[in-house]
């Protein structure tokens, strides 16, 4: 990572929003704003916990080791969304993170973030909120793994990434993601996604063009997600 060029807008990011005015220059002195490449590691499973980090435009993946050459997505990021907060209460980030396209974080050591959560109680509470539904979400996942058909987790990727990206102007789901990393959201191997998606695309539930995928029956992939679970 290299410093960005630009600072943030002391706006966009959930800390931003949710802390008291009177702590925004505090934030404007703590902050470090880095530019990541496509690709690039902005810290990996088993590294020193420094700090928590905030995206400030792109999109970033929270994924661990899953076997020896595998890895499992745990989650996405986009804008003004945290990540890193996994390695609070551990010193050791148990996850790691990569852009997925051209992104700048903002970043905050340790202490400066917990003095935060001391003084902002609106932020600590929203946290809070956050990090319940996140977990509520790590055990359906888990869930997921354990009992739905891999047809009905793609089915809930897919899903999961329109509601967290939204679509393009032309229908697409708004997010720039290779097969593989797909493969790794829906917790599958590459051929048996790139098997499983041209079932999909025979059945009229997607469209695929080049990188870009649409849903074409958003009402069949969600009985998908259900009857997986009926099945067993």
């Amino acid at each position: 990572m290299k410093k960005a060029k630009s600072e943030c807008d002391l706006k966009s990011c959930f800390l931003c929003r949710m802390c008291v005015k009177e702590w925004l220059p505090a934030v404007s002195a703590n902050r470090k704003n880095f530019d990541v490449k496509k690709g690039e590691v902005i810290f990996k499973e088993g590294d020193p916990v420094t700090g928590v980090c905030f995206v400030y435009s792109g999109n970033v993946k929270v994924h661990k080791k899953w076997g020896k050459d595998k890895e499992l997505i745990v989650r996405f990021a986009n804008k003004g969304a945290i990540f890193g907060h996994r390695g609070l209460i551990t010193p050791y980030y148990p996850i790691s993170a990569t852009a997925l396209e051209p992104t700048t974080v903002c970043f905050f050591d340790l202490d400066f973030f917990n003095s935060t959560l001391k003084v902002n109680h609106d932020f600590t509470y929203n946290l809070l909120l956050f990090l319940s539904q996140d977990l509520q979400e790590s055990e359906k996942r888990m869930r997921n793994l354990a009992h739905m058909s891999v047809k009905g987790r793609l089915a809930y990727s897919l899903l999961s990434l329109k509601n967290q990206f939204g679509l393009t102007e032309d229908g697409a789901i708004n997010i720039d993601i290779t097969r593989q990393d797909i493969s790794s959201f829906a917790g599958a191997t590459y051929e048996t996604v790139f098997r499983t998606m041209n079932e999909m695309v025979a059945e009229k539930l997607v469209t695929l063009n080049g990188k870009n995928i649409f849903i074409s029956n958003e009402e069949k992939l969600t009985e998908l997600t259900t009857d997986s679970f009926l099945e067993q």
